[in-house]
């Protein structure tokens, strides 16, 4: 299975590398790891809109997504751990941290293509 190129929308991903702990405003470990991704990468793909009821569930019916993003490179990288960029560019805060707004869900892996079901998270 292919996808038509004019389908394909850009988006960004990054993939999860470390976590290292946390430390507060003194330098003094806080217990709360801090989480190193990878720099941002480009890719493309086909994009769904939002979901609705009337969408086909292809990961199953008590997983919770917000899109679904079909790729026909089987090598690409992306896993669970990826956090992506779709609807805005990758940017830091102050500390480096990315400012990401979608989380993977899941990964459905064929022999032709790959599904990844995403949800919108709020990360400031």
């Amino acid at each position: 299975m292919k996808c038509l190129e004019r389908n394909k929308t850009k988006f960004y991903y990054a993939l999860f590398v470390d976590d290292e702990p946390g430390k507060d405003e003194y330098g003094n470990e806080s217990g709360e790891p801090r989480i190193i991704y990878s720099e941002p990468v480009l890719a493309k793909a086909n994009i769904s809109p939002a979901t609705g009821v009337s969408q086909v569930e292809q990961f199953g019916k008590e997983l919770k997504y917000d899109k679904v993003i079909v790729l026909d490179d089987i090598t690409c990288p992306i896993d669970e751990n990826s956090v992506l960029f779709v609807d805005k560019q990758p940017e830091k805060d102050d500390d480096g941290n990315l400012l990401f707004d979608y989380i993977v869900k899941k990964v459905a892996r064929s022999l032709n293509s790959v599904s990844i079901a995403i949800s919108k998270v709020a990360v400031s």
